[in-house]
């Protein structure tokens, strides 16, 4: 039918937190700490579509992200404008790479990544 939720596990959880709300602009559905599991799940949202779980766990082992690994190879997300879209993360002091054309579609798109490297892509609706 559709995805329902994407969950990332980062290494630092006010980092994360900070980024996909401020940086990227998700909005908060809900927070809980979750005692037994020593765990924040906070629950994010692109208008009105639930897309994030973003979790915080004690000593989360790293994943490889690069070169191509095995796993989640990134998280997309649709924008009207990825002029506009890229230049305000770099403004907000992320490392863009270039505007690329996708070869099948024609349509723009560029990576950046999240405070623990996962490749985000911003792709022109």
């Amino acid at each position: 039918m559709k995805i329902h939720h994407i969950a990332i596990i980062c290494s630092d959880y006010e980092v994360s937190k900070k980024f996909y709300i401020e940086v990227i602009g998700l909005k908060i559905i809900r927070e809980v700490y979750r005692e037994e599991r020593k765990s924040y799940k906070l629950d994010l949202a692109i208008g009105e579509h639930y897309v994030i779980e973003l979790f915080s766990f004690p000593d989360p082992p790293q994943r490889p992200s690069r070169p191509e690994s095995c796993g989640l190879r990134h998280l997309a997300f649709s924008v009207e404008n990825v002029s506009v879209k890229r230049e305000e993360l770099i403004e907000k002091g992320l490392i863009c790479e270039d505007i690329r054309i996708d070869e099948y579609t024609g349509k723009e798109f560029f990576f950046t990544q999240d405070p623990d490297q996962l490749p985000l892509e911003f792709y022109e609706m």
